[in-house]
């Protein structure tokens, strides 16, 4: 007999072994149709999969997470299986699940071309339409890499090939096409229904520059219709949004060959720069921390000490001077630590905080380079926290506070949480996880904050806090984090005298808020569609003539604004009104104003709001107070 606990708490009882499938069965014909796969004592696996002993199990649908992963998963074995049909000499590869869709790497004679896109999706559409049912075998690792070999798939042989001898592997076969995976499977092609092929681009064997490069399609599937829309539809609001475009065209930064993944800041550019900086200095001083600045180039010794050296030399720029060697600094964590340990420093001065805006680099590989989302050189509103374990609650706490005010000035109200907890391979003792495991999870707590725990995900020297943005078209941005560290200060030798004149080891806690100023900056510009509130606008008001004799008044209410600190630019060209007002639209100017002989005559100004938003002819004076406001508001 074998009883089967389903979610709702009710039990089934069968008097002999029974699949996932047929569960599904005896409970309705539609849950049976529309089963994808099972979730067995919390495991998935497919429909197929035979249940022998008692067990909790939960059916898996296209209404379910899980079984979105699964079809997006099935989605790629079709499309390695359509590729194999048209292009017979094709090799197959890998092929995961990643964010909103899947891809599948291949191996082919010649670069795959968009007509070609076109028929493997119009193939997989006729796969679909066969609804062939996707079965599971068993084989013997060696076994399994005989077969491959026999059919030409060098690359599955050798992925094959590296899975310890004793082991088996298990392959899905659907129609003709069979291959490696772990599962579990749709248990047809017919579920198959919503997926479209998006690009192609290029990827090396194994990640390696050194092998081969294969040729990478990329893919989006979905449970609906109206979900791939919605999702097609953010794609092309975010091509819209694109801040490489808008850098082109607002004049904000470039790029060229003889600085690869560095930004040429032009001065519009570098004035949101500034005014990010600023803010963000004011954090500092308004929150108690100090702010400092380490070398831009240390000791390969130091890194050595701090672990980074044998963990992140691939991605360090290194160089030597008088038979030293040195490395350009990818974080600023280490030279903190030289500054705490210093000096000498009591129970009484903690905790202490550093913030840094650290200029880091980091030698990414050329094809993850991304405008200024993904670069080599950026700078980090870096900063440290030294403090004893009682405080790391306290200190958690506060910080979760301030970055929500400080989202919340940047326009961002919609977080996600998420805490990584201790990994297998970790440092420290078990209380001191618990420690800071709790200090995480309490400090969210205590600010309202739902969340997730992402198990094993922290770091192995400590847990994390993940902070992430959803922007005005839907899309996440991990930014800020908070990360309890045990390890670096007593690798780096940072101590304190306690209360009872003891030396200890502080607790370090890496906190960022916007993280890379580069990255965040690109994300303002895509939210905003590069309509960037008054207080972050390059140029916040331009003045405009109609005509030569108004040129002089133009004049004077420019210098009146800029006396008032606001950022203003006149044009005082002798073009069309009309046309001049039209440029600065699209340059998304927040105010446009405007003096013709009426407005000089008597002392006013015709005000534009962006968004073509006529507010009429009002004084200088209200203008300035209503300038004052939205930026000391940061509507």
């Amino acid at each position: 007999m074998v009883s089967v606990r389903l979610p709702d708490g009710s039990q089934r009882q069968f008097e002999q072994p029974v699949t996932v499938a047929q569960v599904a069965a005896s409970i309705g014909a539609g849950l049976a149709k529309a089963a994808l796969a099972g979730k067995v004592d919390g495991k998935l696996v497919d429909t197929s999969f035979l249940i022998d002993h008692d067990v909790a199990l939960a059916i898996v649908t296209d209404k379910d997470v899980d079984g979105l992963e699964v079809i997006r998963h099935s989605t790629a074995h079709l499309l390695a299986y359509a590729v194999k049909e048209l292009f017979p000499d094709a090799q197959v590869t890998i092929g995961p699940v990643i964010d909103n869709g899947f891809y599948y790497d291949f191996s082919y004679k010649r670069p795959f071309t968009p007509e070609d896109l076109a028929a493997i999706e119009k193939k997989m559409v006729e796969l679909v339409k066969k609804d062939e049912p996707v079965t599971r075998q068993v084989m013997a690792r060696d076994d399994a890499v005989a077969y491959f070999m026999s059919i030409g798939e060098a690359y599955k042989a050798e992925l094959i090939g590296a899975i310890p001898a004793d082991q088996e592997v298990s392959l899905y076969t659907e129609g003709k096409f069979t291959d490696l995976c772990r599962g579990p499977h749709v248990p047809s092609t017919g579920k198959l229904k919503v997926f479209k092929l998006m690009k192609l681009a290029g990827a090396y064997w194994r990640g390696d520059s050194k092998n081969e490069m294969l040729q990478r399609v990329y893919g989006t599937a979905w449970a609906k219709k109206e979900d791939q829309e919605a999702y097609l539809h953010m794609l092309e609001e975010a091509e819209k949004r694109d801040h490489r475009k808008l850098g082109r065209l607002l004049d904000l930064f470039h790029f060229q060959e003889e600085a690869p993944g560095m930004i040429f800041w032009h001065p519009k550019g570098w004035s949101v720069w500034q005014q990010v900086e600023q803010y963000m200095r004011r954090v500092y001083q308004d929150n108690g921390y100090q702010e400092v600045k380490a070398p831009q180039i240390l000791d390969i010794s130091l890194w050595e000490k701090s672990g980074h050296w044998e963990n992140y030399k691939e991605n360090m720029f290194t160089t030597e001077s008088e038979n030293r060697s040195y490395a350009l600094k990818p974080m600023n964590c280490p030279g903190h630590v030289q500054i705490f340990r210093s000096d000498m420093r009591s129970y009484r001065d903690l905790p202490l905080r550093y913030g840094e805006f650290g200029q880091c680099h980091r030698n990414e590989p050329s094809g993850s380079l991304h405008g200024i989302m993904r670069v080599r050189g950026f700078t980090q509103d870096d900063g440290h926290i030294f403090c004893t374990e009682d405080q790391i609650l306290e200190e958690c706490v506060a910080y979760t506070e301030l970055l929500h005010k400080v989202y919340a000035d940047f326009g961002f109200s919609a977080i996600t949480y998420k805490v990584a907890t201790r990994p297998e391979k970790r440092v420290g003792s078990e209380e001191a996880w618990d420690k800071a495991e709790n200090a995480l999870i309490t400090s969210l707590e205590r600010s309202g904050c739902a969340f997730e725990i992402s198990p094993g995900e922290g770091a192995f020297y400590g847990p994390k806090i993940e902070y992430t943005l959803t922007d005005a078209i839907g899309r996440a941005w991990q930014c800020g984090t908070m990360q309890v560290d045990f390890s670096m200060p007593i690798r780096l030798g940072a101590e304190y005298v306690a209360e009872d004149n003891t030396r200890k080891v502080p607790v370090m806690l890496h906190r960022a808020i916007l993280g890379s100023f580069e990255r965040f900056i690109g994300m303002l510009l895509e939210n905003y569609s590069g309509a960037l509130p008054i207080w972050l606008a390059p140029v916040q008001v331009v003045v405009l003539n109609i005509s030569e004799g108004q040129a002089d008044y133009a004049r004077s209410v420019t210098q009146a604004l800029k006396k008032q600190g606001f950022r203003v630019e006149s044009d005082l060209r002798n073009e069309k009104i009309t046309y001049k007002i039209r440029e600065h639209s699209v340059q998304k100017v927040p105010y446009i104003v405007v003096v013709g002989d009426k407005e000089r005559d008597a002392g006013t100004v015709a005000v534009r709001a962006r968004g073509n938003v006529d507010l009429g002819a009002i004084g200088i004076d209200a203008l300035i107070s209503r300038l004052i406001d939205e930026v000391n508001s940061k509507a």
